[in-house]
């Protein structure tokens, strides 16, 4: 395999992220990345903001899924951070073995149903930066323009190969002649 010129140089980016994170393991593999992390007491607890993209998570751990009275609570702070975030994920940290876990991930699924926020289940911390970081530089500005044009590449190539188009030039082309002929 070829690692030269062809392999894009690491991405880093800077992520503001919740006080209350600073311990935990995503920073420290955040920071083996190189990552730029800085940390504000004003953004809401478990939080992760990605301001290059525009994107932000919300991590929340299976203890956070204990029970009904705790459903309510988790409930308003997911309402809070759709309302706050535009391009909101929610990073549902939990093994997904159980009944339980499931019917949590359903009944979050069914309470934001056609708002903007977008549900990722998740069962470790690797999957988690994974996810973050995969998300967040695709929507970063110079990726998201690359990608944009990449796909405006693609749709025109489809366009003009498509047998669909050819078929209607076919018909425009005869019907132009047919009311030549009448004329």
């Amino acid at each position: 395999m070829a690692t030269g010129g062809g392999a894009a140089a690491q991405w880093k980016t800077t992520i503001i992220v919740s006080a209350s994170l600073q311990s935990h393991e995503l920073i420290r593999m955040l920071n083996a990345q190189q990552h730029r992390i800085r940390f504000s007491d004003r953004v809401e607890s478990g939080v992760f903001i990605f301001p290059l993209s525009g994107t932000a998570f919300l991590l929340v751990d299976s203890e956070d899924l204990s029970g009904p009275s705790e459903d309510s609570a988790l409930t308003e702070r997911i309402e809070k951070f759709v309302q706050v975030h535009r391009n909101c994920f929610l990073l549902l940290h939990a093994p997904f073995d159980g009944k339980k876990e499931l019917e949590t991930l359903a009944g979050i699924q069914t309470r934001f149903f056609g708002s903007s926020l977008r549900i990722l289940p998740v069962r470790n911390g690797a999957e988690i930066v994974k996810g973050m970081l995969t998300i967040a530089k695709a929507t970063s500005k110079p990726h998201v323009d690359t990608i944009r044009d990449r796909m405006s590449l693609a749709r025109a190539h489809i366009i003009e190969s498509s047998p669909v188009w050819e078929m209607l030039r076919d018909v425009l082309q005869s019907s132009a002649g047919d009311a030549a002929g009448f004329i």
